[in-house]
């Protein structure tokens, strides 16, 4: 019953982006290029997307919270730590770029790919190259360091 409820909510998201019009990084990238304001070649409609976003999110997360637990699940997994660190700062930055660069985010990549668009694979293979990069270097940081003994 889980994975329906999640392929529902992925389904609907999916949904989502493509009547915005934000699987189209032409789109994405008009909105990002702020020279064009003045010419008239600014588009402000993700900033509308975002907006709606953040209010349904507002509301949603003040209605879910409101409950002793979750539906699916024992308890809420909340974030706890407060702290910046490079991790924190890097992971948007390079998202930030890869968006700026390509036009996409995961979402509408996703969605794009499903129609068939090359550049929108090409973007997820990157993005799931990245992500095999980054846990490859956690996974290193994390590792004890050999202990070496002479004989």
């Amino acid at each position: 019953m889980v994975i329906l409820v999640q392929f529902a909510i992925g389904l609907l998201f999916g949904l989502g982006l493509i009547v915005a019009g934000m699987s189209d990084p032409a789109k994405v990238l008009n909105f990002l290029d702020l020279a064009a304001i003045g010419s008239g070649g600014w588009d402000a409609s993700l900033a509308f997307v975002m907006a709606g976003a953040i209010v349904v999110t507002f509301i949603g997360f003040k209605l879910v919270l409101r409950r002793r637990q979750p539906i699916f699940g024992e308890h809420f997994h909340l974030p706890t730590a407060r702290d910046l660190d490079a991790r924190i700062v890097a992971g948007p930055a390079i998202f930030g770029m890869g968006w700026g660069l390509a036009g996409f985010c995961p979402g509408p990549a996703l969605t794009a790919a499903l129609t068939g668009g090359a550049p929108a694979w090409l973007f997820l293979v990157a993005m799931f190259a990245g992500m095999a990069g980054a846990r490859f270097l956690a996974a290193r940081r994390t590792m004890p360091t050999p202990v070496r003994t002479t004989a």
